[in-house]
């Protein structure tokens, strides 16, 4: 790491080092060695890899190779002007990852909509992926819930944000009015809203249509899967990852009681217990 990146490290946690990926300077987050694992974050405003993965990264590196990409549109990565934010970017952008860090084969982790670009990468580059974890994830049909539709149409306020946290979390005690404001001050960063409000409009419905991969395809996976999702999820329900459940074969699925849509923030230690298990085995 030069010492421009140290600093930046020290001022601000969600900036790392870059690379060019699919044409996308891209902004990551690097820790640990050993076998190789790519963290995939989810679609909420103001969201960073940093933000996403802050509780699971220094777990995981404990013995693995963790990278943390923003993805094109979200944190601290290139905002493109023109460009057209949709799975063939963003798995275009993921793949250039890889060969970017130089990496020819990793484990994928993906959150909710992260979890479509990892199910699409896996299904379309089979031979770049050595395990895949879904997490609340997007990917296959479902109606759109009351939560994904407020996350989606995010118009940013304080009250807007506040009103999100509790379709993220069960836990009420995560639900505080100062996280809710970092969350807001995160959004509201120059080029964040104006790329994340660009992504998703109404109807919405069609854009989880838009992100799915054809259950042929998920079918005929042949990667080791483990699903992960919070029984009290009000934004991905739980019924997406029992569908995946019933096409992937070598899939497994983890539901975590008392718990929303954050599982590795909820269930931080629980969750980052039973995911390098799983991606520590053979």
């Amino acid at each position: 790491m030069t010492t421009t990146e140290r600093e930046q490290t020290v001022a601000d946690p969600e900036i790392g080092r870059s690379v060019v990926a699919g044409g996308i300077t891209t902004n990551y987050l690097e820790s640990g060695s050993g076998e190789p694992v790519v963290l995939i974050h989810g679609s909420g405003p103001g969201v960073s890899a940093y933000a996403n993965w802050r509780l699971t990264i220094p777990d995981l590196a404990e013995g693995l190779h963790v990278y943390a990409p923003d993805m094109a549109g979200f944190g601290f990565t290139e905002r493109r002007p023109h460009i057209e934010y949709g799975l063939q970017t963003w798995v275009d952008q993921a793949v250039g990852f890889l060969d970017a860090v130089g990496q020819d084969r990793v484990a994928l982790v993906g959150n909710s909509f992260g979890g479509a670009i990892a199910l699409s990468l896996a299904a379309r580059h089979p031979d770049r992926v050595s395990k895949l974890c879904l997490m609340g994830s997007v990917g296959v049909h479902f109606g759109l819930t009351e939560g994904l539709d407020a996350v989606w149409g995010y118009e940013p306020s304080f009250d807007a944000m506040r009103r999100l946290m509790d379709y993220f979390a069960y836990s009420r005690e995560l639900v505080t009015d100062e996280l809710a404001e970092v969350r807001y001050r995160a959004s509201i960063r120059p080029g964040f809203q104006e790329s994340y409000g660009s992504m998703f409009p109404a109807p919405r419905q069609r854009w989880i249509e838009a992100l799915r991969t054809p259950e042929k395809q998920i079918a005929e996976l042949d990667v080791p899967t483990l699903i992960v999702h919070g029984r009290e999820d009000r934004v991905i329900p739980l019924q997406s990852s029992l569908r995946l459940l019933e096409l992937i074969p070598h899939a497994q699925l983890h539901v975590f009681g008392e718990c929303g849509h954050w599982t590795q923030i909820e269930h931080a230690r629980e969750f980052n217990a039973l995911l390098s298990d799983f991606l520590r085995s053979e």
